[in-house]
């Protein structure tokens, strides 16, 4: 396996360039339920700060990745590919063979202590989820908040796991100093869709019981549903009834974003539709015929209904790549449009 952005050591960088032996990490298992049939490769990362390449439609330049590959195994995950720049499988090799920089919140915190860095916004959970269930053994989220909150650095985290809760009171304590936000991804509340789709995700209602529970502790939470799959997700009632979960878990704001089909996803996510609806093949291959996006009109289409149902249930479109403050304790609310301008990382 290809290792070598992925470590400091001594020995790794004095071997071959492209790969390195057994001895550069340290392999696990774990004989628990939760963990059965998953491989971890502890790594010492070299960086942990990423500038995102400035052709990316991303709003944002930097990102933090403590893991790579993700056990949510979501079929469409766009982050596959970048398993096979480790000689790591796409496929179930993504789901199960999990890459974990054991020394991310030092190495932030070092990195951040640089002359050199500007304090720009650093955004999490933009590749794979950084509060999968591995966070629940190796804990690196609360120091990466930590090395965070220590230089007043503004950062967000985009999730589809519960485990955010477990960081409340260090998000919370981090928006006291600067600008903190929190979006969850559901993109569909249909269960039948979501077992096969997003098998080693927590339930959509779960994950909008987040939002709730973020509101409730003052801490305002956008929505990014994603993604809507054509076809299966996409029905004008699909659409109203995650629109209308989502407002009624008090979210701030709702992102519509479709489904696009990366190198690496595309051919397990045509696996997966072949079995699960070959009926859909063909219209798949039409509407992706173009490459990784889906047509712009259908974008457009998806985009406005979605956001005439948020307009209905009483929730806006975030505006790209602002950041959501949280208030401090105490703190009175802005009176007017301000306090519910609706704000959130987008994907768009």
């Amino acid at each position: 396996m290809r290792w070598e952005n992925l470590t400091d050591s001594d020995h790794a960088r004095a071997a071959d360039p492209a790969l390195f032996g057994a001895d550069a990490v340290t392999t696990r298992t774990f004989d628990t339920p939760e963990f059965r049939g998953i491989t971890f490769h502890e790594v010492r990362a070299r960086s942990i700060l990423n500038r995102v390449p400035g052709a990316s439609r991303m709003p944002f330049e930097w990102t933090v990745n403590p893991y790579r590959g993700c056990t949510h195994a979501c079929v469409y995950c766009f982050a596959r590919k970048t398993h096979g720049y480790l000689d790591l499988d796409t496929g179930l090799g993504f789901d199960s063979q999990i890459v974990v920089k054991v020394n991310a919140p030092e190495l932030l915190r070092r990195q951040l202590a640089s002359r050199r860095w500007q304090g720009e916004h650093v955004a999490m959970g933009t590749n794979v989820d950084c509060y999968q269930r591995a966070e629940g053994r190796y804990r690196l989220m609360p120091g990466i908040i930590a090395a965070l909150t220590e230089r007043a650095n503004p950062f967000s985290v985009l999730t589809k796991g519960t485990l955010i809760l477990r960081d409340l009171d260090l998000l919370t304590r981090a928006a006291r100093v600067t600008d903190v936000g929190i979006s969850v991804s559901v993109g569909f509340t249909d269960t039948e869709l979501w077992r096969t789709v997003e098998p080693g995700t927590p339930a959509p209602e779960r994950r909008l019981e987040v939002v709730r529970t973020l509101g409730e502790h003052g801490i305002g939470c956008g929505v990014l549903m994603a993604p809507v799959i054509p076809f299966l997700s996409d029905e004008p009632a699909r659409l109203r009834a995650t629109v209308r979960a989502i407002a009624a878990a008090g979210a701030t704001s709702v992102t519509p974003l479709v489904l696009h089909l990366r190198p690496g996803a595309r051919e397990w996510f045509m696996a997966w539709l072949g079995q699960h609806h070959p009926h859909l093949v063909r219209r798949y291959e039409r509407l992706y015929a173009e490459g990784a996006y889906a047509p712009k009109w259908y974008q457009r289409r998806i985009t406005r209904q979605v956001h005439d149902l948020a307009r209905e249930y009483g929730i806006g479109p975030a505006r790209a790549g602002t950041p959501r403050r949280i208030e401090e304790p105490g703190q009175p609310r802005p009176a007017g449009p301000a306090a519910t301008e609706p704000v959130q990382l987008s994907l768009l």
